[in-house]
């Protein structure tokens, strides 16, 4: 959410919520819900009230949706509701727009959690540099005695590393596919293995008596979320929940909605929020993957915002061409041309021998479920959980999972 341009003072109740926020360019929302998940056993242990969850999904208490506006109004409200039924802890995604408006000083947290920086949102921010310079409020704000938890794979480790004020401890974690791992994180994926159940991962830990676990399960499907659980269970461990009970609550919480949910099975139907070159690139190698080792081919249906960063639409393009086939079609639009978004993503798939354009989504969603065979992959990417698209003027009911249900219905 974003915090108002005049930052204002916490409320004096804030200070009793031990606030763990997540900030980075994917992964937030999941690795929230797997703070908060974890959270929830540290919270029964002490017998205090409910977790409070805030993401861009929404803000809930525990699983409870609350009906609370998406503002900084409606998140202190949320917070309120938390602290007076006894609440005592909070998980909170931080969006770049919101730190770089002082929502980290809005509202000061006690953990901050790094997921990763890749290409997104350069029309909010201008430059890269101001992109991170924005996340790393969250890491400037926090105060002695408070805990940062960073990606030691992800090429601003080093940069972050300079800002952590002193007395806050560091954490880190790495997974090597993001990159080259720099110093001695204290945990590490060493293998991660991935499969329609779930995500496994195998670690190598720096330091045998902290207690971590040399393994850790998640139900979530891809590597991505190698890193996002590394990041949810050192957050956490921050956070005063023990290794065991951290471990126990990543096997056990779901992914968010629209995180790689599968609708359907054989073929199967994937839904995922993924809108940036890097998550892309990351779920279309996980739908590879898993469609090689039953011999299907993939299929992946996705566009692009309108009236947002122009230039990563080519590089999107990019990342989809581990896929069979790719359908190009319309995202949230907004005042542009659908038309020329597509026509910018296809720059980046030149050559590629399976491209077409259907500017109607749930036509383009349809005419992949229709093509697809028993053994493949249908991969609908960018908007995930949404339940809205914006064209033009008009803002009209949409959910791709839903429109999957209902073509795969049809076929």
């Amino acid at each position: 959410m974003n915090a108002p341009r005049r930052v204002p003072d916490p409320p004096a109740w804030s200070k009793e919520l031990f606030s763990v926020g997540i900030t980075g360019t994917n992964g937030k929302t999941t690795t929230a819900a797997w703070v908060a998940a974890s959270l929830r056993r540290l919270a029964r242990r002490a017998g205090a009230g409910p977790v409070a969850r805030a993401t861009t999904v929404g803000f809930f208490l525990d699983d409870e949706p609350l009906e609370t506006e998406k503002s900084y109004a409606g998140f202190v409200d949320a917070m309120q509701a938390c602290f007076e039924r006894g609440g005592r802890h909070a998980a909170i995604e931080m969006t770049s727009e919101a730190l770089a408006n002082g929502f980290a000083r809005a509202w000061p947290c006690n953990v901050g959690v790094f997921t990763n920086l890749s290409h997104d949102h350069l029309d909010a921010h201008g430059s890269p540099e101001h992109y991170l310079a924005s996340k790393a409020q969250l890491f400037v704000s926090l105060a002695p005695g408070g805990s940062a938890v960073l990606n030691a794979a992800d090429p601003v480790f080093a940069l972050l590393s300079e800002v952590i004020p002193a007395g806050v401890k560091v954490l880190s974690y790495a997974v090597p596919s993001r990159g080259a791992v720099a110093g001695t994180p204290d945990v590490v994926a060493t293998a991660v293995d991935v499969s329609w159940s779930g995500t496994r991962l195998r670690c190598a830990v720096r330091d045998a008596a902290s207690g971590l676990p040399s393994e850790l399960r998640v139900r979530a499907i891809g590597e991505v979320y190698a890193e996002n659980a590394l990041a949810a269970f050192l957050g956490a461990v921050a956070a005063g929940v023990s290794p065991s009970d951290a471990a126990a609550a990543l096997a056990e919480e779901p992914p968010p909605p629209g995180r790689f949910e599968v609708v359907n099975e054989k073929p199967y139907v994937v839904i995922d929020y993924a809108h940036s070159p890097d998550a892309l690139a990351r779920t279309v190698q996980t739908a590879r993957k898993l469609a090689d080792a039953a011999g299907g081919e993939v299929f992946v249906v996705f566009g692009a915002g309108g009236n947002r960063d122009k230039a990563k639409r080519a590089p999107m393009g990019e990342a989809a061409r581990p896929a069979n086939h790719v359908i190009l079609t319309t995202d949230n639009a907004r005042d542009e041309d659908p038309a020329e978004i597509a026509r910018a993503i296809a720059e980046g798939l030149r050559g590629h021998a399976s491209v077409r354009t259907e500017l109607d989504r749930e036509k383009a969603i349809g005419l992949a479920l229709k093509a697809a065979r028993e053994n493949d992959v249908v991969l609908i990417a960018g908007k995930g959980h949404e339940t809205e698209q914006r064209i033009g003027s008009e803002t009209r009911t949409f959910s791709d999972v839903e429109v999957a249900k209902r073509a795969f219905a049809a076929r």
